[in-house]
């Protein structure tokens, strides 16, 4: 086991040092949000942290859509096998015998 090789995540201290560059790199952008001034086209652009709470907003969406279409795009577990099976008895071969 000692020729395993190991990787940058697989140290927790490279995680946290990641996580600690994200929520840095997000603190300091929603400073920048206070100080930059932008040219909006819609009036609610003027909020402050319009645009974290537009992009968090629109990621909930994504997830909340995508479980409500699982329930009718997801197959069962054996779906592949079910139809592997259907065409091998239809086209008669006998492979399994």
């Amino acid at each position: 086991m000692k020729d395993e090789k190991t990787y940058f995540f697989d140290r927790p201290e490279n995680v946290r040092r990641l996580l600690r560059v994200f929520y840095g790199a997000c603190i300091v952008l929603a400073a920048l949000d206070f100080v930059i001034h932008r040219h909006v086209y819609h009036p609610w652009e003027n909020l402050w942290l319009f645009y974290p709470i537009y992009g968090f907003v629109g990621c909930v969406l994504l997830v909340l859509v995508a479980k409500w279409m699982r329930t009718f795009l997801m197959r069962d577990e054996s779906y592949y096998e079910d139809l592997e099976r259907s065409r091998t008895d239809a086209l008669g071969d006998s492979r399994d015998a």
